[in-house]
């Protein structure tokens, strides 16, 4: 999606808005429709001409609400507009469509994995992967969002003990999860990609369980086979979900944040001069970064009982979506939010959601993108486009499918990254 300041929105008509369209993101101004609900209507409510319907929080305080309290708005109906009016097969399966107790009992075991201290000693994987990343502009032109693509998988895939042979496959299979009207991403019909992926991505986890259940590996699929949630272990359908699950936000995620960062600072050249001569900003930058983009669009609820959100009335039942984008623009929270600036403090943000749902791969994602950010600062001197920025079609994911560039390679640059192998180019056209 394009982010910048909104142009006035007095204009706007309130009842014409419609956030479910994949074009919004990938062609549109987003931006410009949640300014004007956070001023108008914070609290809007969005039917659908096949009489579904839903309510969109937009404002910071009121997607705070919805997120924490699972008391007022449960997950287990479904967390992705894709599935509206439907019910989530994995509800009360997997942790990111489960409520306490049961959310509890996957969370506390799979945080202490997945920790920052314990993922410590990835580090040194994650920057020669990033190297590898970086590698071909020491030859010209890099596609670094086709690139980034691939970027997780190269150490999600080894975290979780998958075969190398399969994360071109794989990485392509989750952005069709999020993106199936993307017309890079398509294979048949929309929701044809969507049940598609959805059945590939199962059988691939539900066949990798059965071959390693005899002797589980040392790596995160192996701790999910021997793991108790409330002293038992997981059933085959749960280890499936939440392998599933793991996949899919490591990939959503990360790459999206790192071009929307890198589009930003190419944007902002005052911004990469600062960071280049204050490296010790590099943290900070990263959190700006996942402010601006956002890459995790909205996430959505449904009303447990008839509840009451900003003086507006929600009946048992009705689903309610939270617009992270939104809520991290809201002025009331981030003074001059539509400016990007890698020092912002405090920068309470909630790309990685909030409340017991927050996003329990955080860690790794903060690492991947310091460790990107770190090796950029050190090796380009300046970003050039190289050719036009295409969008992601998809009302999930603020996301980035193509971005041309070259760069200014800093002294010993060109001698660091040609001596890399790049990454295997991702299975991203079809």
């Amino acid at each position: 999606m394009r982010i910048g300041r909104p142009a006035h929105t007095a204009d706007i008509d309130l009842d014409t808005i419609d956030l479910v369209d994949p074009e919004l993101y990938a062609s549109g101004d987003p931006h410009r429709l949640w300014h004007a609900l956070r001023e108008r209507a914070p609290v809007h409510r969005q039917p659908l001409p096949d009489g579904r319907s839903f309510w969109s929080v937009t404002s910071y305080r009121d997607v705070n609400d919805v997120l924490r309290d699972h008391t007022r708005y449960t997950s287990e109906r479904g967390t992705l507009l894709s599935i509206l009016g439907s019910t989530d097969p994995a509800g009360g399966r997997m942790m990111a469509a489960s409520d306490p107790p049961v959310h509890t009992a996957l969370r506390e075991p799979m945080g202490k994995a997945l920790s920052a201290r314990a993922l410590r000693h990835w580090e040194p994987r994650i920057r020669e992967v990033v190297l590898r990343l970086l590698a071909p502009l020491a030859d010209g032109a890099l596609d670094l969002a086709e690139a980034g693509m691939a970027f997780p998988m190269a150490f999600t895939g080894s975290l979780m003990g998958l075969p190398e042979k399969d994360w071109a496959r794989l990485a392509r299979l989750t952005t069709m999860a999020i993106a199936p009207e993307d017309p890079a991403f398509q294979e048949g019909a929309g929701h044809t990609t969507l049940v598609s992926a959805h059945h590939e991505l199962f059988e691939y986890f539900a066949e990798r369980v059965r071959a390693v259940s005899a002797a589980p590996g040392d790596d995160l699929t192996g701790f999910l086979l021997r793991m108790k949630a409330d002293g038992r272990p997981l059933r085959q359908d749960e280890l499936v979900y939440n392998c599933y699950s793991l996949l899919l936000g490591a990939n959503v995620t990360t790459p999206h944040a790192l071009a929307a960062t890198v589009v930003a600072l190419m944007e902002h050249p005052d911004q990469y001069r600062r960071l280049q001569a204050e490296p010790t900003l590099v943290t900070s930058a990263v959190e700006e970064g996942l402010r601006w983009s956002s890459p995790a669009n909205h996430f959505m609820r449904h009303a447990v009982e008839d509840t009451e959100q900003n003086g507006v009335r929600i009946a048992r039942g009705d689903a309610v979506v939270a617009w992270l984008g939104s809520a991290n623009r809201d002025a009331s929270v981030f003074p001059d939010p539509y400016r990007f600036t890698i020092d912002r403090s405090p920068n309470r943000h909630v790309a990685f959601g909030f409340g017991p749902h927050y996003c329990i791969g955080a860690p790794l994602a903060r690492i991947a993108l310091r460790v990107m950010l770190e090796e950029i600062v050190r090796h380009v001197a300046e970003f050039r486009p190289a050719g036009p920025v295409r969008h992601l079609k998809s009302n999930f994911v603020a996301g980035i499918s193509s971005l041309p560039v070259t760069a200014v390679l800093r002294d010993g640059a060109v001698e660091a990254l040609a001596a890399r192998a790049p990454l295997p180019r991702p299975e991203v056209l079809a």
